[in-house]
């Protein structure tokens, strides 16, 4: 089953807020996620048919003319992108992890419906926005073959949005034990928090987040 995907970023918290009030009325819309993302920008995703989808992002984009930072709608949602986005989903890691972050919530929703859609992997995770510098970050598993095939077409599609300046790390592991068991050996010693505050000075320099969230990255 396919639906669309509506992404409204706006300068404004309070106008994001009347803003997603305004897009739920206009048409047979759900909301996904409506909230603040960093730095002091307010996000809506919404999702629906791709007709009622056009209609509130339109709805909005006039009526908010002077606070839209960008719009733009994504026909054709694998439902699985819709499942990961609503933090339902429930794939358990198996076999190899590929990793893709991008600089727009966006480009991470439709390179993971690429992604899917290209081999056959499984979303583990996709996060958007909040807490990490308005980015996203798609983690997907299966085989390796099948990982790297999906990796490197949405990689692919970020690479020609925007000059390329959307695209930001790709990373596949090829045997997910081994990281699994270093990451739950870390944070059963209560690791996370003296690394996190170690890594700090470099995160924060380097990549605009807390040292907390860089250990995610290792």
């Amino acid at each position: 089953m396919y639906k669309a995907i509506g992404v409204i970023e706006l300068k404004s918290i309070p106008m994001g807020v009347s803003a997603t009030d305004a897009a739920l009325k206009s048409a047979g819309v759900e909301m996904v996620t409506a909230r603040p993302a960093c730095p002091g920008k307010y996000e809506i995703i919404l999702t629906g048919s791709i007709s009622n989808v056009t209609v509130a992002c339109e709805h909005v984009s006039l009526k908010f003319a002077n606070y839209i930072i960008d719009s733009s709608v994504i026909g054709k949602i694998d439902e699985s992108v819709i499942t990961a986005l609503f933090g339902t989903a429930t794939s358990e890691p198996d076999g190899a992890l590929g990793l893709i972050e991008t600089f727009s919530a966006a480009t991470s929703i439709k390179a993971a419906d690429i992604a899917v859609k290209t081999a056959r992997v499984e979303i583990y995770d996709l996060r958007v926005s909040r807490g990490m510098g308005g980015k996203g970050v798609l983690m997907l598993t299966g085989d390796v073959g099948d990982v790297t095939a999906a990796v490197e077409a949405a990689a692919n599609y970020a690479k020609t949005t925007a000059n390329g300046f959307l695209l930001w790390l790709t990373l596949i592991v090829p045997a997910l034990f081994p990281y699994f068991f270093v990451t739950a050996f870390i944070s059963r010693l209560n690791l996370t928090v003296s690394l996190g505050k170690l890594l700090s000075p470099l995160a924060r320099r380097v990549f605009n987040i807390s040292g907390t969230a860089f250990f995610c990255y290792l």
